[in-house]
């Protein structure tokens, strides 16, 4: 064992309250940054238009409305590049936010988001949407993906499909996950995996089949709404064929050249 190896470990044996007191720090430290992840500060917009929201953008300022609930909607300004940072963490799209406003706090969630046409990292405007604690809220959450390098479709050459990327979900604030996960690590060649069939977290449903099928279904007969979310198929293999008339035409050519030859 090395003499660096040998004195963190003995460091570890004998330094209980050291290790303590960082880790204690790095866990402090960690749910500060989170707690500011989901926190956002804004301003009251008294100026309302086109021209306004242009001079604001231009001012490095996002537009951005606060509305539901029993309170009136309110129109706020985001500090551009501080709220580009919130927007870089995943889990800020599919979590219960705080938005700070003329020293109000506010529970929300980030209901829609629009950006510039021609530029993902330029944000035109903002729409957070006030929660109730006790009542069902649908949010869009993002899937992702498990198990695809030991999948038995994948082994036997299988090609893998994300038909989707991110469902609807409905259910009350606290049960709100940041993502759901699919795992295809059973998952054989030619089969796929269904809305149905997504292990989801407790007191969350999909909206998508939540609609009532007007007719009775068959036995194995899935409904319509009931649709894939993943598959595994079998690559297809493109074939060239050639046209008739350029055959017939290089035939013809490689004749002439063995005349011509002759």
């Amino acid at each position: 064992m090395s003499p660096l190896v040998a004195g963190m470990t003995k460091r570890r044996q004998i330094g209980g309250i050291f290790n303590g007191q960082n880790d204690y720090f790095a866990h402090f430290v960690l749910e500060k940054k989170m707690e500011n992840l989901f926190e956002i500060q804004a301003e009251l917009r008294t100026d309302q238009g086109k021209g306004a929201s242009r001079r604001l953008r231009h001012a490095g300022k996002v537009p951005a409305i606060m509305y539901g609930g029993s309170d009136a909607p309110v129109s706020m300004t985001l500090d551009h590049n501080m709220f580009l940072r919130h927007l870089a963490e995943e889990a800020f799209y599919a979590h219960i936010l705080t938005v700070v406003v003329d020293g109000k706090k506010n529970k929300v969630v980030l209901k829609d988001l629009q950006r510039h046409p021609a530029s993902d990292v330029r944000i035109m405007h903002a729409d957070f949407l006030r929660i109730d604690a006790k009542q069902a809220m649908t949010m869009v959450v993002r899937l992702h993906f498990i198990g695809d390098d030991v999948a038995p479709g994948v082994k036997e050459g299988g090609a893998v499909s994300h038909l989707m990327t991110d469902v609807e979900i409905s259910c009350l604030p606290k049960d709100l996950p940041e993502y759901i996960e699919v795992d295809i690590s059973a998952l054989e060649l030619d089969n796929s995996i269904h809305l149905s069939e997504l292990m989801l977290p407790k007191g969350v449903s999909l909206t998508a089949l939540s609609h009532g099928q007007e007719d009775e279904l068959e036995e194995g007969v899935r409904s319509s709404y009931d649709q894939a979310v993943v598959n595994i198929h079998t690559p297809r293999v493109v074939v060239e064929v050639e046209d008739d008339a350029d055959a017939d035409e290089a035939e013809a050519e490689a004749g002439d050249e063995e005349a011509t030859e002759d």
